[in-house]
């Protein structure tokens, strides 16, 4: 049997927490920051747990973690 495959795209937006959850960074957070309120920018400094009803998408996408 072929090894299966991690979506390098995927790998690259997405890491895998130690309870098994997955985090990511949010966008619109590079560049045109002069126009975005000083909240706006701290809130996308922070990064976010993925929606469980989408968890099992990402799993797919990164069998090994």
């Amino acid at each position: 049997m072929p090894k299966i495959k991690t979506n390098r795209a995927a790998a690259k937006r997405f890491k895998k927490t130690g309870t098994g959850k997955f985090v990511f960074s949010k966008s619109h957070a590079s560049h045109i920051l002069t126009k975005k309120t000083t909240k706006r920018k701290r809130g996308l400094r922070k990064s976010q747990i993925v929606d469980k009803t989408n968890r099992k998408e990402i799993k797919l996408l990164l069998p090994n973690g």
